[in-house]
């Protein structure tokens, strides 16, 4: 299976590499000329990773870092592959934009790792949405087993099916969704994760303390604040304001998620968030 990736940022890197490992090749772009050898040293460093983890080979690490190219422009990434998916970040304009640059590449499927807007809105930019869904992959991706698939009012069954067989390919565990606002995860996640940090900014726990309630008093893998330094809390920001346009107040983020955001402490990937890394 040969697999286009678009966006060398934390997902677009993650699905990556789940497509290699998977003994697929994977044609990641990353716009930033000085940021494909980062990217290129990042999907080496957790091939790395897993070697030292008894996860995989020696051998299967090269043959996975071989199965991998990176370009600066969707422009070239070959025709006719089996997926193009779309991993940039969380706005409505510039996710369309990259679909309808995707699309005249002629993949067989076409999806966006969006974790909170509209398939079908998205879907605009298509000549051919039939062969669209939404395929919202989890952080850290090598980790997490769960891909929604997100099936938009003019995704075919068959596309959903293909989705649905793509993601047991990466050894993921698809599920299907309607294309509401938030989908499935986000919808559920976004709720608890504003409420904790609405805890943190009542003085009501401490970050660590909050997170330690929902792990060990209800078996949460991680907390929602870890989870939320994870996944950026500029990412966050972004889809707790849209679900608020849509649900209302109880999705609008908390003051202390906005003070955050523009103090640059965005997580793990900024080197401090609710925690330091």
């Amino acid at each position: 299976m040969q697999v286009g990736v678009i966006g060398g940022g934390t997902m677009g890197i993650g699905i990556a590499h789940a497509v290699i490992t998977a003994e697929s090749s994977a044609f990641l772009v990353e716009s930033l000329p000085s940021q494909a050898e980062v990217v290129s040293n990042r999907i080496e460093a957790i091939l790395a990773s897993g070697v030292q983890r008894g996860k995989i080979t020696a051998a299967k690490k090269d043959a996975a870092q071989a199965r991998l190219l990176i370009f600066t422009k969707v422009e070239e990434l070959p025709e006719d592959l089996d997926w193009i998916i779309e991993a940039v970040p969380e706005d409505a304009q510039l996710k369309a934009t990259v679909l309808h640059q995707a699309e005249a590449r002629h993949p067989r499927h076409l999806a966006s790792n969006t974790s909170a807007l509209s398939i079908t809105t998205l879907s605009e930019a298509l000549k051919d949405p039939s062969a669209f869904v939404g395929m919202h992959f989890f952080n850290p991706v090598w980790s997490m087993k769960l891909v929604e698939v997100v099936v938009g009012s003019k995704s075919a069954p068959d596309t959903v099916a293909q989705a649905q067989a793509f993601a047991r390919i990466l050894n993921k565990e698809p599920i299907v969704v309607k294309d509401a606002p938030g989908f499935a995860s986000s919808r559920l996640g976004v709720l608890l994760g504003i409420e904790a940090i609405r805890m943190v900014e009542e003085h009501i726990a401490s970050p660590e303390d909050i997170d330690k309630a929902m792990v060990l008093g209800y078996g949460y893998p991680m907390g929602p604040l870890r989870l939320g330094d994870l996944v950026g809390l500029d990412v966050r920001l972004a889809i707790a304001t849209n679900l608020a346009q849509v649900y209302g107040d109880r999705y609008a983020p908390p003051q202390l998620l906005k003070d955050m955001v523009a103090a640059g402490k965005l997580g793990q990937k900024s080197g401090e968030g609710f925690y330091r890394w």
